[in-house]
């Protein structure tokens, strides 16, 4: 009975536990705007194209959570110090470094080979994207703007990826309607971390020394703006209707907006750190919100009726 728990629990069964914790399933959903190029692309009727978009979400939430790995590594003596992060497997020692950069390097290594199977290119965006990444994580992160600036270029990266491989273009304000949401949730968190560790901050995140409520309150501000703005440009310009041969897409304008606003009242209302997935995930109005907007969009292009 050596090595096994009262409730027949190996060491072998706790470690892989805490490497698929460590791995960090609950954030997948960030990858799933791989799948703007398939619905937007009109491809999402196509058994094929489906298959290969979903093989380019398998992609990136292996070498999104080889990447929290590599994190997890770097981060283990300031995560001791942190409320919630000294919990994590690898900065209570449950994890080993050595495991911990091993399924690392096989994420990446069976995430790239499995991209190039899709399609070569999609492999060289798989590469960019862990370039950038381990650039974030070594240097980018310590600087103010830049830190979140790379987090949300990774989510371009994302979705230019979802096009490649169902192999459609995918429209310039699309893309920068992904930069923008994605930079006004990443300052929403950063947002939530100031708050949340108050005068610790710094001990945790160098740069949240740098962010202050009131800087963090106006970037937000502003890239929520530009969010809202470009989503409506992207819907009612000429191209879009031209494309989709409907000018209905305007219909959908009221769930970014409900959705941002809805994001904003549960970031000042919320002073845990909670991250952007999630928020979206536990709060019921706008899990309805986000998938009233995605069938609205279905809806519409595809027009089933």
């Amino acid at each position: 009975m050596t090595g096994v728990s009262l409730y027949g629990e190996t060491p072998g069964h706790r470690l892989a536990a805490d490497l698929l914790i460590s791995l960090r399933p609950d954030q997948w959903t960030k990858n799933l705007i791989v799948f703007a190029g398939l619905v937007f692309g009109e491809q999402l009727l196509e058994p094929g194209a489906v298959a290969r978009a979903g093989g380019a979400f398998g992609v990136f939430c292996a070498l999104s959570s080889a990447m929290y790995l590599v994190n997890d590594v770097g981060d283990r003596a300031r995560d001791r110090l942190h409320p919630v992060k000294s919990g994590r497997p690898i900065a209570a020692g449950r994890v080993s470094q050595a495991t911990a950069i091993g399924t690392a390097g096989l994420l990446i290594a069976g995430g790239v080979a499995a991209a190039y199977l899709l399609a070569p290119r999609l492999a060289l965006l798989a590469l960019i994207f862990v370039g950038v990444l381990i650039l974030y994580s070594r240097v980018l992160r310590q600087v103010v703007i830049l830190d979140v600036l790379a987090i949300a270029i990774g989510f371009v990266l994302r979705a230019v990826a979802g096009a490649v491989a169902v192999d459609v273009p995918i429209s310039q304000w699309l893309l920068v309607c992904t930069l923008l949401l994605a930079l006004f949730l990443g300052f929403s968190k950063r947002r939530q971390e100031v708050d949340a560790l108050g005068a610790d901050a710094t001990q945790h995140r160098p740069t949240l020394g740098r962010y202050t409520p009131q800087l963090l309150d106006q970037l937000v501000t502003v890239v929520a703006a530009a969010t809202l703005v470009s989503y409506a440009v992207y819907t009612t310009g000429a191209e879009t209707v031209e494309k989709f041969g409907t000018e209905l897409l305007t219909l959908t304008i009221p769930f970014p907006i409900y959705g941002v606003l809805r994001y904003l009242m549960l970031v000042h209302d919320t002073a845990s750190g909670t991250g952007p997935s999630d928020i979206l995930l536990r709060d019921r109005p706008l899990v309805v919100c986000v998938v009233g907007w995605a069938l609205s969009v279905a809806i519409i292009i595809y027009r089933p009726f």
